[in-house]
C-alpha cells in the first residue's frame, strides 16, 4: 500500500509596516511522495519559500497550523488523518509556526532570500489508503 500525501503552501502578504516597500513571496510547495505504514522510517521532504522585496527591509515568515495544531499538523483524506510537521531546521528540532507556544518564525533583513521548509511524517501511522493533503498559509510580515 502506498499513500500519496502532499501539502500545499499558500502565500499571504501582511502589510503591517511601510507601504512604500513592496515584497512578494512564492513557494515550491512540499510533496512527501508515497507513505507506507509498514516502513519503520519517517518520510521526509523539503520545500522552499522565496521572498523578494524592492529594497532591504526587515521581515518575518510565519506558517499556519493547517488542519491540525502546531504540535501535530494533519493532512486529511475525508475523515482520515496523516500526522506530519514542518520545521525551520534540518535537525527537525524547531517547528515552523507563528511564534506562539514552542514554534518559531523565520526573520531576515535583506531584499531577497530563499528559506528551506523541512517536513516529516512520523513512521508507523495507521493510515487509510488514499491521497492526503493540507493547506498551510505563509504570512510575510514586513
Amino acid at each position: 500500500m502506498k499513500f500519496v500525501p502532499t501539502t500545499a503552501l499558500a502565500a499571504v502578504l501582511a502589510l503591517l509596516c511601510s507601504p512604500a516597500v513592496g515584497c512578494t513571496v512564492s513557494t515550491s510547495g512540499i510533496a512527501f511522495g508515497g507513505y507506507d505504514p509498514f516502513v519503520s522510517q519517517d518520510v521526509r521532504s523539503v520545500a522552499s519559500i522565496s521572498v523578494t522585496c524592492d529594497e532591504s527591509t526587515a521581515y518575518s515568515i510565519s506558517l499556519s497550523a493547517g488542519s491540525g495544531t502546531y504540535e501535530q499538523r494533519a493532512m486529511t483524506n475525508g475523515l482520515h488523518q496523516l500526522l506530519y510537521n514542518l520545521y525551520t531546521d534540518a535537525t527537525l528540532n524547531t517547528v515552523w509556526g507563528d511564534g506562539s507556544g514552542h514554534t518559531s518564525i523565520v526573520s531576515d533583513n535583506q531584499s531577497a532570500g530563499i528559506y528551506t521548509v523541512y517536513g516529516r511524517i512520523p513512521a508507523r501511522q495507521n493510515a487509510f489508503v488514499g491521497a492526503y493533503s493540507d493547506m498551510i498559509v505563509i504570512t510575510l510580515t514586513f
